[in-house]
């Protein structure tokens, strides 16, 4: 009988990419790229941007692996990287396409789902969508972390490197914006309660 070897953890395969181990560098790409990828698409509105975004945060991961605390989760590294260089993006940019469905299909209620409200969910899903998009930049990565990632307050302030009240403050003011930009939505309310 022959027992698998356990996964290596975040901290030895860090370790392994600091001696150059490109399987290293891959076994956390595989670990970690659709989180990443998420994020960056539902940050800056863009699936080819957030590809670019990706790439660029395991690269960094390649050249910056000394400089990366081991005894710290790396999840919050990345994902720190991941709203820098998408800010980067969204800040040189005047255009921005829409790309949230997984935003949005996170923010609805799965009542939403069924056959009977297909059309209904479509018009709701871009309203929604649109919403997003116009939050200023410091909203939208809040409500991406939190209802996106599933990420805690006190994470999402980790990663931002700010206080846990601001991000509460933004998240605040993120789902007033919501609120208000959805007001005439007859289902707003059903979407409120989700922000709630």
């Amino acid at each position: 009988m022959s027992l698998t070897e356990p996964e290596p953890s975040d901290a030895a395969l860090v370790e392994r990419v600091r001696q150059n181990d490109l399987n290293a560098l891959g076994g956390l790409f595989d670990r970690y790229y659709a989180q990443v990828y998420r994020t960056a698409a539902a940050i800056t509105q863009d699936s080819a941007v957030a590809e670019d975004v990706a790439q660029d945060c395991f690269l960094k991961l390649h050249r910056y692996a000394d400089r990366i605390d081991t005894s710290l989760p790396l999840a919050p590294w990345l994902y720190r990287v991941t709203v820098n260089l998408s800010y980067t993006w969204v800040s040189r940019q005047k255009k921005r396409r829409v790309s949230l469905e997984a935003v949005v299909d996170c923010l609805m209620s799965p009542a939403w789902h069924s056959p009977d409200h297909v059309a209904e969910h479509n018009e709701l899903q871009d309203q929604v969508r649109q919403a997003i998009g116009e939050l200023n930049f410091n909203q939208r990565v809040v409500v991406v972390l939190h209802y996106l990632s599933g990420l805690s307050l006190e994470e999402i302030a980790e990663i931002l490197d700010c206080p846990v009240g601001t991000v509460k403050s933004r998240l605040y003011y993120a789902r007033e914006n919501l609120r208000h930009k959805l007001h005439t939505v007859s289902w707003a309310q059903e979407v409120a309660h989700g922000f709630a």
